[in-house]
């Protein structure tokens, strides 16, 4: 075929496995020079070499291994010390079985152990029981009883400690699954569903639904991993060549295994089979169920329980589920609320350049959806007078910081708004706003903040926030406001007598112990101030974010994921935020049903016009009607509540307009031709 080696034979045909099919080469290459070791780390995320045994006598005349010179421990365990050099994760392991005392067993653990001690590398070690194979000189050969397998994990355990993975061929042991994971293992490796195992052909991969029901009943959970652990993959910039990095992401989900589904954010309508009902339960994992106690006895959860609860697949994440529901049951009842309101984003012009936002225009980005554009203060009124004639009670302004906007922009957009409909409520300007409008004007941020108090606002979004963890903010928001500061606006706007949200954009660069140090931070503001209104999970939307374009974020968060962050998020704040959101936008209308099962108790506005959430590429409309809203609350058994922003009573007027709204006319807005560009540019 050309090739000079079987390397590169090998190395083109892993190229060409990521660049066609997305899917991760782990390859299997044997022993190698240092050459070949960086040619593969460039298309492979992992690599494995089974040492199988450090014992120089098992080369010997009338041994196993006599007659392989790629067998001899030596050359074996250099090729796995280069791996460790060039930081390659890397699967090696012992075959038992095969003529070997168990103190060689121990020896080649013991070889192990301090190569990894040395490099970090060794992400995984096989403990493999020799099959004996028709037509070879070991035919005839007895191969090793369960007992000795047992033992050998058992002492593999021991030797190289809790945290390294462990693993054992399910197909090799069948029947005594339970047995194996009860020696120590926490890996079942490699289960193919469109192959045999061409090394052991005679022994059938499990079936995956099989070996979920003996990983239970041992107690544990099955969790489908990538070929890159996830340790490895969180520090990838180490462990991975950069080219591997869009792959990865695209198919890990925050806890670094593999997506468990092909549900996105803001696209996807229906919910996989797994998460849609609650299936009977399997008596698995129960490794959550301190923090639920803890949680439902309205103590406060440290970040450890926050990450655990987040940690929850299988039957913990049913338990999750049910625990956040009953609490929301006690705190507010069975009522599911909702407002009629107005969405009005000024204009999409910004100076900031934050990864993640696709709605955002500058001369760099108009290559992303729509053009820059900026709304003109009658536009606003005539969009504020038609929401009131629809039966809003709230608009809520929010839009990108305009280079040539002051404080004086946003004094006159509340003006203009308060004097077209004075009882129209005002929610507006994100904390970003607020701190770009105070320096604009010399002021300090109570001093703004009480302008536009003065000018007709009555509220605050939360957004903005992101992560409240400045490393990950570096990452996705750099020149943004740092999380005090952040802090500082929300805080001073509740002592000045404004609720505020509280908003989380999640499923980007993130981990769950960043969402706990998030979630903790606003528990600690509610604490202090009661200044929140609700809490808003927003799930990143990547279609069209430049950061997932360029391949530095993963595709949003996992449905689970999405459902965890309503459920954890009521379990944390229990009464001090009673009043839990989901976003219709992001989740679509079956996604917020399940969230509405899992702890949450409010369905958000109805936004006539949504605009930041269908730039990044979502697909659930514009606008959700109040008999939309109604529907999906009913269709779950609940109340539907017509709210105002406050959480108080709408007037049946109020109400009535809102079911009999015509259709909006169509928006207006001038052209920012400023920002403009005669051909767009590559991301």
């Amino acid at each position: 075929m050309g090739y000079g080696s079987t390397i590169e034979y090998l190395a083109a045909a892993a190229r060409a496995v990521v660049e066609t099919t997305g899917l991760l080469p782990h390859v299997n290459p044997g022993v190698m020079l240092a050459q070949e070791v960086a040619a593969l780390r460039t298309v492979s995320v992992s690599l494995g070499l089974m040492l199988e045994s450090v014992s120089d006598r098992l080369c010997q005349k009338a041994h196993v291994h006599f007659g392989s010179p790629d067998k001899v421990p030596a050359a074996r365990l250099a090729t796995l010390r280069r791996a460790g050099e060039q930081s390659v994760p890397t699967t090696t392991g012992l075959l038992i079985g095969i003529g070997e005392s168990k103190r060689e067993r121990i020896e080649t653990l013991v070889a192990i152990r301090e190569l990894h001690r040395r490099f970090g590398h060794i992400q995984e070690v096989i403990v493999q029981n020799f099959r004996a194979k028709p037509d070879t000189k070991l035919a005839c050969a007895p191969e090793p009883d369960l007992e000795e397998l047992l033992w050998t994990v058992a002492v593999a355990r021991l030797v190289l400690g809790g945290k390294m993975n462990i693993q054992a061929p399910p197909n090799l042991s069948a029947g005594h699954l339970e047995a194996i994971i009860a020696a120590g293992i926490n890996d079942w490796g490699g289960v193919s569903p469109v192959t045999i195992d061409y090394v052991n052909p005679e022994a059938p991969w499990p079936e995956l639904e099989a070996l979920s029901r003996h990983t239970a009943r041992a107690g544990k959970t099955l969790v489908e991993r990538l070929a890159i652990y996830p340790g490895y993959a969180a520090a990838r910039g180490k462990w991975l060549d950069a080219k591997l990095h869009a792959p990865m992401l695209r198919l890990n989900d925050a806890d670094g295994y593999a997506r468990s589904d092909s549900w996105e954010t803001g696209k996807s309508k229906d919910l996989p089979a797994e998460l849609a009902t609650r299936p009977r339960s399997t008596g698995g994992s129960r490794h959550s169920s301190d923090a639920i106690t803890k949680a439902l006895q309205r103590e406060r959860l440290t970040a450890l329980e926050i990450v655990t609860l987040f940690a929850a697949r299988g039957e913990a994440f049913w338990q999750v589920v049910d625990a956040a529901d009953r609490l929301r049951k006690e705190i507010v009842g069975d009522t599911v609320t909702y407002v009629v309101t107005r969405n009005i984003n000024y204009t999409n012009v910004c100076s900031y350049k934050c990864k993640f936002c696709a709605f955002s225009k500058g001369k760099l980005s108009e290559n992303l959806r729509g053009k820059p554009y900026v709304v003109e203060n009658d536009e606003i009124a005539r969009r504020a007078i038609e929401a009131w004639e629809r039966g809003a009670t709230e608009v809520c302004l929010q839009g990108g910081i305009h280079p040539v906007f002051t404080g004086e922009t946003y004094l006159n957009i509340v003006k203009t708004i308060a004097a077209a409909v004075p009882k129209l409520h005002i929610h507006a300007f994100s904390p970003l706003e607020i701190w770009s409008g105070a320096a604009t004007l010399g002021l300090s941020i109570e001093g703004f903040l009480s302008e536009l108090i003065r000018a007709g606002l009555r509220s605050l979004p939360g957004t903005a926030a992101e992560i409240l963890d400045d490393g990950v903010r570096a990452q996705i928001c750099p020149d943004k406001i740092k999380t005090a500061q952040w802090t500082r606006v929300v805080e001073a706007a509740h002592r000045l007598g404004l609720r505020t949200t509280a908003t989380i954009m999640f499923g980007h660069v993130d981990a769950p112990e960043n969402w706990a140090r998030h979630l903790l931070r606003l528990r600690g503001i509610q604490e202090r101030t009661g200044g929140f209104t609700e809490f808003v999970p927003l799930p990143f939307v990547a279609d069209e974010s430049p950061i997932y374009l360029k391949g530095h974020a993963r595709r949003g968060p996992t449905l689970r994921e999405c459902i965890l962050m309503h459920a954890v998020s009521r379990l944390l704040f229990g009464q001090f935020l009673p009043n839990i959101q989901v976003s219709w936008v992001k989740m679509g209308a079956k996604g917020a049903a399940a969230c509405l099962r899992a702890g949450a108790n409010d369905l958000g506005g109805t936004l006539m016009n949504e605009t930041i959430t269908r730039s990044a590429g979502a697909l659930h409309g514009e606008e959700m009607p109040p008999r939309a809203m109604e529907t999906i609350i009913c269709d779950i058994g609940r109340t539907p509540r017509q709210r105002t922003t406050l959480y108080g009573e709408v007037a049946k007027q109020r109400r009535q307009a809102s079911l009999d709204a015509r259709p909006l006319m169509p928006t207006q807005a001038r052209p920012a031709a400023e920002f403009f560009r005669s051909t767009a540019l590559d991301i």
